[in-house]
């Protein structure tokens, strides 16, 4: 709550009703007055506390007021990530679908159709029969990647007016810069397949945790190249390696782990994962499944497949659409680091001397650098009052 000071005053309206609702209560007691004073404590905006938390704002202030401002703009955050999140969904869904459907029937079509039964007839058929998932996925798929950039611009917006509006203008300021940022996805693309390899993994991590800020980068700083984001995100970090790596582990541990885990617990009380995984049993049901009995005991059925599969399809859902805390994070944090890493502007004197400093020096090397006798000046000025 004391991260939107702007409505701390309807909130502590709102508070007064409930204190009053409290105090009609004939047993009241001491829990009652420390939760009044810590409550008011933590709504009014004491200027001098706001003024501190904006010059030293700590890892975990930054990490709370991210958590505060997404979920204080859940729902056009919800609105906004809704399309690319689960378009992908719905996409791979269709592709799915349609090319169970194909490889069902693919017999019946050879057998009606003979002319088909060639390498490029069918490759062409199975290009056409997942066309339209196909499309939606990578439309989704792309506006979730400038999603990265575009959230950016909006809590930038956000801290300004304290609203999050008008999504097409911060989309356009991403995507009419796509070549750049196709080549900063592109860079960091290649590095995550580095990290692939064990022998490069640890050295990848350190350098995720200097990039962090790339998207950030790309964001504010529209003269930078590709490469120059990447510098950029490293020279900002430069110093506040353990503070980063904290922030990540905040972030990750929240976005990653704990949301995830309540909502999957959620639906275990409602039995909401049984039904789920019964729903995608019948098309499971065709997937080969490996006994691995013989490798220690371990029996894989298709019921544990189709769990893991909800399981791991919600969480994914969930990661995906708290991105927005991770990005308003990323920015609070670029904000401050870029603040305290201003380098003053020097403006470097020009080595050409003017036209009338060329005559100065003409002048001193034919007449001396002598000074003018004041008696003359005198005289000057004595004629010119007569």
């Amino acid at each position: 709550i004391a991260l939107n000071p702007a409505s701390a005053s309807t909130r502590i309206k709102a508070l007064n009703v409930i204190f009053i609702s409290l105090n009609i209560i004939p047993q009241r007691n001491c829990i009652i007055k420390i939760f009044k004073y810590f409550m008011l404590k933590l709504i009014t905006p004491d200027t001098k506390r706001l003024d501190m938390t904006k010059k030293n704002k700590t890892i975990f202030n930054i990490f709370t007021e991210a958590v505060g401002l997404y979920f204080s703009n859940f729902k056009q955050f919800f609105k906004y990530m809704s399309f690319p999140v689960l378009g992908q969904i719905l996409g791979l869904c269709i592709i799915l679908f349609t090319t169970f459907i194909y490889t069902q029937n693919l017999p019946k079509l050879i057998e009606r159709y003979p002319n088909i039964n060639n390498m490029n007839s069918l490759i062409l058929l199975s290009v056409l029969v997942t066309l339209p998932g196909l499309l939606i996925f990578t439309k989704a798929f792309w506006e979730y990647l400038i999603a990265y950039g575009a959230i950016n611009s909006m809590t930038e917006n956000m801290l300004k007016s304290g609203r999050v509006y008008d999504f097409k203008a911060h989309t356009e300021l991403i995507s009419r810069r796509s070549p750049a940022f196709i080549g900063v996805w592109l860079i960091a693309g290649i590095l995550s397949l580095i990290a692939i390899c064990p022998f490069f993994s640890i050295i990848c991590a350190v350098l995720g945790v200097y990039f962090v800020l790339i998207f950030q980068v790309f964001t504010f700083e529209e003269d930078k190249t590709p490469i120059g984001c990447f510098k950029r995100s490293l020279e900002l970090i430069k110093g506040q390696f353990a503070r980063t790596f904290f922030l990540i582990i905040f972030a990750g541990g929240l976005t990653y782990f704990i949301i995830p885990q309540i909502a999957q617990k959620l639906l275990e009380l409602i039995n909401g994962i049984d039904f789920l995984s019964k729903l995608i049993l019948p098309v499971l049901s065709n997937l080969p499944v490996i006994d691995l009995s013989q490798y220690g005991g371990i029996v894989i059925t298709q019921n544990d497949i189709s769990n893991l599969a909800v399981t791991s399809l919600i969480a994914q859902i969930l990661i995906c659409y708290t991105l927005p805390i991770r990005s308003i994070m990323w920015t609070l944090w670029y904000k401050k680091l870029s603040n305290n890493k201003i380098t003053p502007v020097i403006e470097k004197k020009s080595s050409k001397k003017r036209p009338s400093e060329k005559l100065m020096d003409k002048s001193h090397k034919k007449y001396g650098k002598k000074k003018i006798d004041k008696n003359i000046l005198k005289r000057a000025m004595e004629k010119e009052d007569e």
